[in-house]
């Protein structure tokens, strides 16, 4: 009997760790936290905590926002997460507000779309754009803090309007989010029917389903062979960033740093350079262009040939999921390329 009881005992403590519920709270750290804050109050991702928001989202809404993300708006989306992972991530974000959690039913809002779309135009459109695309950018600098604490999201996103029910979205224009630049029109005026209108127009551009802009490349690395030496190639690519409107930063060894000054490798060189308009203009968009600016390129010497390395911007599209990003991406590719096709002149 003993025996029986010590094999359960030793059963049952090999089970219980892969029953153990998630823990959104750990979950939310390690995937939400880096854009939404440690404690939700928003950075690049809008600010999850604030009582306004927390009282006019639902449950079905955040938990479908987790799995779909936002095409092409830097959200990204979770499929990998399982359905306790998602629930436990929802509940954690609950943590932060005691108030009652809404509920809003799926009944489609009755409107006209074409008098909503001059509603929207005359009342809506000078935060979240002409064609409901969202406010620009992140509203997150490297050097400055965000004027507001969210940006107007895009209402034409497809990943917005399968989350949100015609319930939440009405409620929301009626009642406004208080902290936000989100006004309540239900006091600005609107009646009960221009209001279903709005959600109507709203509803309507699910048709059009603007997909998400992804650029295509295959290459990680942009890589050009060089016709001459070492030394040569260097100095091409310096007199090339200087002649393509960049401002040369500094030329180092690729391991500078890493390992003592006489260890370096001075077969492996990396030049740094910059345009400050456009790294003005990319960090205004999105923060995360730190992954490919100030640009660089590292000129390699190997078995006596010599090639010039970078990385491809564009293929960090995926990544960025923010379609915003896109033309700086494909620009800095061009810009690559070009200084590398000058060196080897």
């Amino acid at each position: 009997m003993n025996l029986l009881r010590n094999v359960l005992v030793l059963l049952l403590g090999c089970v219980a760790p892969a029953l153990a519920a998630p823990d959104g709270a750990k979950l939310y750290a390690q995937n939400c936290a880096a854009c939404h804050g440690e404690k939700g109050n928003g950075g690049i991702g809008v600010p999850l905590s604030l009582p306004s928001f927390q009282a006019t989202v639902d449950d079905p809404y955040l938990k479908s926002t987790i799995r779909l993300g936002r095409p092409g708006r830097v959200m990204p989306a979770f499929k990998q997460f399982s359905d306790a992972e998602v629930a436990a991530i929802v509940n954690h974000l609950r943590s932060w507000h005691p108030g009652k959690t809404p509920h809003f039913d799926r009944k489609p809002v009755r409107g006209n779309p074409q008098q909503g779309a001059a509603l929207f135009a005359k009342n809506c459109a000078a935060c979240h754009g002409q064609q409901a695309e969202g406010g620009h950018g992140t509203g997150v600098t490297l050097s400055r803090p965000r004027d507001l604490p969210i940006i107007a999201p895009s209402l034409h996103n497809p990943g917005f309007l399968a989350s949100a029910s015609d319930a939440m979205i009405k409620h929301t224009l009626l009642t406004g989010r208080e902290g936000t630049p989100m006004v309540a029109f239900g006091k600005k005026g609107l009646k009960d029917g221009e209001i279903n209108d709005i959600v109507a127009f709203l509803r309507s551009l699910e048709q059009k389903n603007p997909a998400a802009s992804i650029l295509s490349t295959d290459a990680a690395i942009i890589s050009m062979d060089s016709p001459y030496d070492l030394k040569t190639t260097i100095e091409n690519v310096r007199k090339a960033v200087s002649s393509n409107n960049f401002v040369l930063i500094r030329e180092q060894a690729l391991n500078s740093g890493l390992v003592e000054p006489e260890q370096e490798d001075q077969k492996q060189h990396i030049i740094y350079f910059c345009n400050f308009g456009l790294l003005n203009k990319a960090l205004a968009t999105d923060p995360r262009v730190g992954l490919f600016l100030p640009c660089r390129i590292t000129v390699v010497e190997r078995e006596g040939k010599v090639r010039m390395m970078a990385v491809n911007p564009k293929r960090l599209s995926r990544i960025f999921n923010n379609t915003e990003l896109n033309e700086m991406c494909d620009q800095v590719t061009k810009m690559y390329t070009a200084i590398m096709e000058e060196a080897t002149l």
